[in-house]
């Protein structure tokens, strides 16, 4: 049984936009599978349904066998503290510490109580330090985490996602705001942290030469609809033409037959 398997999943918005339109994919254990596509493709919106961050119109997103859409908040819950979240825009608290927002990462394992008290067990707080040694961050535990820089900030992301303890990671463009050199240490860390701990990963990503760099799989989607699924290999140019400049031949030829037919009545 695979660890995700997601059939003919559909999302219309309520304005009429189709931004999912029958995606089918699997996940296994251990895979690192990137999502790439021209913005707007729907890579955003695909990943939060699969945590249902965002509802589907239709479809099924089975995980680990059990099927998170419609699922109430008991199970819901269950479901997203095995599956960790990292945002483009990092998503932390903060005005509170680097340590305090990787414990976050262990909320939905705690009552509602304690998580709203901060009363973290004192494994936890061992734990959350050891990752954030382990992203290179053991000096920083007691900063505040907007003393940080962007690149820092996202190992943060990463560390409270790995204290989840997940099956899997979600990860939404996550180096889309930063240099080269942090965006380097970023995938390498997400990377090698997956690998090391047999966590999947499916993640966002524009760059392609990134996505070849890191990805056992890749998919690619254009208007909402999956038009690539392979190895970086099978990746051609003319499949990365395809994924990312249909819109612009589009246009293409639709400008040339608009000029044809001035031609033809000129």
């Amino acid at each position: 049984m695979a660890l995700l398997q997601v059939e003919n999943l559909k999302k219309v918005y309520a304005d009429g936009t189709a931004a999912l339109n029958g995606i089918d994919m699997k996940v296994e254990a251990g895979e690192f599978i990137v999502v790439i596509g021209p913005s707007g493709a729907g890579k955003s919106t695909l990943l939060r349904c699969l945590n249902q961050m965002v509802q589907p119109s239709s479809g099924k997103v089975l995980f680990q066998g059990v099927e998170t859409i419609g699922a109430g908040n008991r199970r819901l819950q269950r479901i997203r503290r095995e599956m960790g979240m990292i945002f483009q825009g990092f998503n932390l608290v903060e005005r509170v510490s680097v340590l305090t927002n990787v414990l976050h990462g262990r909320l939905g394992y705690m009552s509602s109580w304690r998580g709203a008290l901060g009363l973290y067990a004192k494994s936890d707080v061992r734990e959350a330090t050891r990752l954030l040694e382990r992203v290179g961050l053991g000096e920083q535990v007691h900063k505040r985490a907007d003393e940080l820089s962007g690149g820092q900030q996202q190992r943060v992301g990463i560390a409270r996602a790995l204290a989840q303890k997940p099956k899997l990671i979600l990860a939404d463009e996550p180096i889309a705001s930063l240099d080269p050199a942090s965006s380097d240490i970023v995938m390498n860390s997400l990377y090698n942290f997956c690998k090391e701990d047999g966590i999947a990963c499916v993640c966002n990503l524009h760059q392609v030469d990134v996505a070849k760099k890191y990805a056992t799989r890749i998919i690619g989607i254009y208007k909402g609809t999956k038009v690539f699924d392979g190895t970086p290999e099978q990746l051609t140019d003319d499949m990365i033409d395809l994924i990312y400049n249909q819109n612009k031949k589009a246009h293409a030829t639709h400008a040339d037959s608009i000029h044809s037919k001035q031609k033809e009545t000129a």
